[in-house]
């Protein structure tokens, strides 16, 4: 995205939040108006228009890079950095007041625009400005070949089982995005015909202009500074190479994936204009809980309801695990909680492996025991006091 368009649009207004706003504070709003935005559930025209909108400025706050340079190039022109003045020819009049956001006047009193700048450095591919001005004295480098801009970036969610994000599993995702035209495959041309060179900058997409004593860079006028011209438009697309539509694209999430994590799949985002490259697209992904299973980073973890009698005396269980059941020894004298590692029969780790399962053992008490059952444990519990165990021994400093 150029300069210009960030000092023209305001990204937190979109979203509804201040500028000082937190991650979360942008994430979570962008979560609510793409819910009630996305043209999958709003049929309302504009609301699609909205949802780009709110798409564009979410790509650009949540990036921490990318927001840093929107505020400082806001704060630098949009706040009156380089306040109204003019140029002065005489060479000790400096530049008054600096540039104004209108326009400034040559030493013979011809105005330029400073937009002028800003359309050059997006249409050279993000030139940066101090060679634009650097042209503008007639010091700065020669125009840059033009660069198509490259499409923004998308975001989506989606939700998987627990053992979906443990084991990996292949899914496909509808969006509703710009997307390359299927009928010129991106070119904006007429199937049957190509783009063209622009004759009147060479492909450069800008062009020189001297003006009195300054010399600097301006957009191409015949082919608005893409480089090319297209004679004979692409009817799907009017000559752009991207069309709105719904695709389906299969995606193959990786074992191990958390709850809230973002997946990025390169080139899956917003067309770019003319076959420019496409933006990424991101996958938050969402974990349903498990009746089962639990985790703690790459650990699997389990709770096995046991009796007294296999803690006291010692047991062999069958566990649950991702891959089938395993047999879990339990020691004799094991204390109710206590935690039972198995070695690598845990989450997929992302540089190979695997966790350990953590099988916690709990003591479930019969809700009602009768008949020779009972009996057979007050027979237990006379052996046990009179074997001298307590189990309240020492306890609260008693």
């Amino acid at each position: 995205m150029a300069q210009r368009e960030w000092v023209e649009k305001d990204f937190y207004k979109e979203l509804g939040v201040s500028s000082d706003a937190s991650a979360d504070e942008i994430k979570k709003a962008y979560r609510k108006l793409a819910r009630d935005l996305h043209p999958d559930t709003n049929p309302d025209p504009s609301a699609s228009e909205r949802f780009k909108a709110v798409s564009e400025a979410h790509s650009v706050l949540s990036d921490p890079a990318k927001r840093k340079e929107y505020d400082e190039t806001r704060r630098l022109f949009a706040g009156g950095g380089f306040g109204r003045g003019r140029f002065n020819g005489g060479g000790g009049g400096g530049f008054g007041g600096g540039f104004g956001g209108g326009g400034a006047y040559g030493s013979e009193g011809v105005e330029f625009n400073l937009n002028d700048l800003f359309d050059a450095a997006g249409q050279t591919g993000g030139a940066n400005i101090g060679d634009l001005f650097g042209g503008l004295f007639g010091r700065g480098a020669s125009p840059r070949p033009s660069r198509p801009r490259r499409g923004n970036d998308l975001e989506t969610e989606t939700e998987l089982s627990f053992l979906e994000a443990t084991k990996g599993v292949a899914m496909p995702l509808r969006l509703t995005s710009p997307a390359p035209c299927t009928n010129c495959h991106g070119s904006g041309a007429r199937p049957g015909t190509s783009p063209k060179v622009c004759p009147n900058c060479n492909g450069a997409g800008v062009v020189n202009r001297n003006q009195g004593a300054f010399g600097f860079s301006e957009p191409c006028t015949e082919c608005k500074g893409s480089g090319s011209i297209i004679e004979h438009p692409c009817g799907e697309c009017k000559g752009t190479g991207v069309t709105t539509r719904t695709r389906t694209i299969n995606v193959r999430i990786p074992p191990g994936v958390e709850d809230g994590q973002r997946i990025r799949l390169a080139g899956q985002g917003e067309a770019g204009l003319r076959g420019a490259p496409s933006g990424d697209l991101y996958v938050t992904v969402h974990v349903r809980p498990d009746k089962v299973f639990g985790r703690d980073g790459d650990d699997l973890t389990v709770s096995v309801p046991v009796s007294f009698h296999e803690l006291a005396l010692g047991t062999t269980l069958s566990v649950p695990t991702l891959e089938g059941k395993v047999g879990v020894r339990v020691p004799k004298g094991t204390s109710d909680g206590r935690i039972l590692r198995v070695r690598g029969r845990g989450v997929p780790k992302r540089g190979g492996g695997h966790g350990d399962l953590l099988v916690t053992v709990k003591v479930a008490v019969p809700p009602n025991l009768e008949g020779e059952a009972a009996e057979a444990l007050e027979a237990y519990a006379k052996a046990e006091r009179a074997s001298g165990f307590d189990p309240r021994a020492g306890w609260s400093g008693a």
